[in-house]
């Protein structure tokens, strides 16, 4: 079973970027399929972006679209989130995710589909 670490966030102002980490340990890293959530104070965990075990497939949230950007570097174990021009409705508590098996662009969206998680890093974006 993989384990997962995330790093990077911190506070910015809007329009700023963030680079968000995600290493793993403990588990053959490369074949998993890694996701992206975040939750804001008083919601759910929503979806942000997902990428493939083999990078092949990514996939974004609308509200993200555009202004992130996930990729992986399977020798490093680690999986990024590439963030730009962030806005105030980005705060959140980011989280990745790891799981394994057939992974449809829906099931990908979908906080079940995944069976591991990292702790969270707070990203917060003022105005």
């Amino acid at each position: 079973q993989v384990q997962l670490v995330e790093s990077g966030g911190g506070l910015v102002q809007a329009g700023g970027s963030l680079r968000l980490s995600c290493t793993a340990s403990g588990g053959i890293f490369r074949l998993y399929s890694m996701g992206w959530f975040r939750q804001a104070p008083g919601k759910e965990r929503e979806f942000v972006a997902r990428i493939s075990s083999s990078s092949i497939y990514t996939s974004y949230a609308d509200s993200v679209k555009g202004r992130f950007t996930i990729s992986r570097d399977n020798t490093e174990n680690t999986v990024y989130l590439q963030m730009n021009n962030l806005k105030p409705e980005d705060t959140a508590l980011y989280y990745c995710a790891a799981g394994r098996g057939a992974q449809t662009e829906r099931s990908s969206t979908l906080p079940s589909w995944y069976d591991t998680w990292g702790q969270g890093t707070q990203v917060a974006v003022s105005s």
